[in-house]
């Protein structure tokens, strides 16, 4: 049986049954919209939430709620993920931003005049001075180009472009790793700031 609802703007089903679907499980903070969620999974959030907590999810991790969608509720991997994250939040399991790790992720993102590689070019050495030096690493892959970094205090630093429409590319920051929540507000004030050094790509 096909998994219950795709990933927005994916074509086609998951196959291969349960085991490889769990095996694609993967983590994320990203939530949907209600009316998105019941559109793409058939149930609204608190349908959901009834149907988990009947099912123990309180006493369970992010992965294995994330599972028990997939394997006993046959939601693809990709709404599992966003209906275990609302889950979590909604039950006092997780505070907004917090990963399955317990760490803190923030994430900023604009959406930029000019070619993918370009922009990964110019973010990396415009934001330099946020991130305090050159990346790590780099992945110049036509889907999704990337740059990597690790900051002060283990935190670590993501730039991802993703090819849009009309000229244009969805560019964001995400600093991940960080261990206090009261830190989350101050970096997402430095992220939003940081773009300031992106403003004439912005029309």
């Amino acid at each position: 049986m096909t998994p219950r609802g795709g990933r927005p703007g994916a074509s086609g089903g998951a196959s291969g049954g349960a085991s490889s679907r769990a095996a694609g499980v993967r983590r994320t903070d990203q939530t949907v919209s209600d009316a998105r969620l019941a559109s793409g999974t058939g149930r609204s959030a608190e349908q959901w939430f009834a149907l988990l907590d009947g099912a123990g999810a309180r006493e369970r991790s992010h992965a294995q709620i994330a599972r028990l969608l997939v394997d006993e509720f046959e939601v693809a991997a990709w709404w599992a993920q966003s209906i275990t994250v609302r889950y979590e939040q909604a039950r006092g399991m997780r505070l907004p931003g917090q990963q399955p790790d317990g760490t803190f992720e923030v994430s900023v993102s604009r959406s930029l005049r000019g070619e993918p590689l370009e922009l990964l070019e110019l973010g990396v050495v415009r934001f330099a001075a946020y991130a305090g030096g050159p990346p790590e690493s780099t992945s110049r892959s036509a889907a999704h180009p990337t740059a990597r970094w690790t900051l002060e205090h283990g935190d670590s630093l993501q730039l991802r472009v993703s090819p849009g429409g009309g000229g244009k590319c969805a560019v964001s920051l995400t600093h991940g790793r960080l261990r206090l929540p009261e830190r989350v507000e101050p970096v997402r004030e430095r992220l939003t700031a940081a773009f300031g050094v992106m403003t004439d790509r912005q029309n």
